[in-house]
């Protein structure tokens, strides 16, 4: 894998499980077990990369518990506690027609129906009830639901985004 290629953040190791070598994931996907959709892993943290295959994992309780190989008991596994989870862009499964992820949208320009730039996209929400973009801009910052009543198009090869939203909003 060429440094190029875009790596989007997943989760990190955030501790320990048992004495085997198995550690315990904070996810930041949908699902947790998404992860494991992915067999091989980079770590990063302070600078440093590594690269691990999964060998098995498992949901206890709502949490990921994730085992690599050649990691085989627990203060090999501590050593990677911190360690950011990133995926290569270029694995992620084509997303969905009217879905999109997260990593695709930020960075995205953001204009309303009169042309105005509102800002850019600098991260999304969970509210429980739909996702919000939160903007940045020239207007300051603006929270807009990402459901089809405010969307109005997504251009991902534009990377721009119309929303029916007011500068007074």
């Amino acid at each position: 894998m060429t440094d190029t290629q875009q790596r989007v953040a997943m989760g990190y190791i955030k501790g320990v499980f048992g004495i085997k070598g198995w550690v315990k994931i904070a996810a930041s996907t949908e699902y947790s077990d998404s992860l494991l959709d992915y067999p091989e892993w980079l770590l990063s943290k302070d600078g440093k990369t590594l690269s691990v295959s999964v060998e098995a994992g498992k949901v206890v309780s709502g949490e990921l518990q994730v085992k690599f190989k050649g990691i085989e008991d627990r203060d090999r596994a501590f050593s990677l506690r911190g360690y950011t989870i990133e995926i290569p862009r270029e694995a992620f499964a084509p997303a969905e027609e009217d879905e999109y992820y997260w990593a695709d949208l930020v960075g995205m320009q953001v204009a309303n129906t009169d042309g105005i730039v509102l800002g850019e996209v600098k991260n999304l929400m969970e509210t429980g009830a739909h996702d919000v973009l939160v903007i940045e801009g020239e207007y300051g910052q603006k929270l807009i639901p990402f459901v089809s009543q405010y969307i109005e198009n997504v251009d991902n090869d534009n990377r721009t985004i119309t929303a029916d939203w007011g500068l007074d909003y």
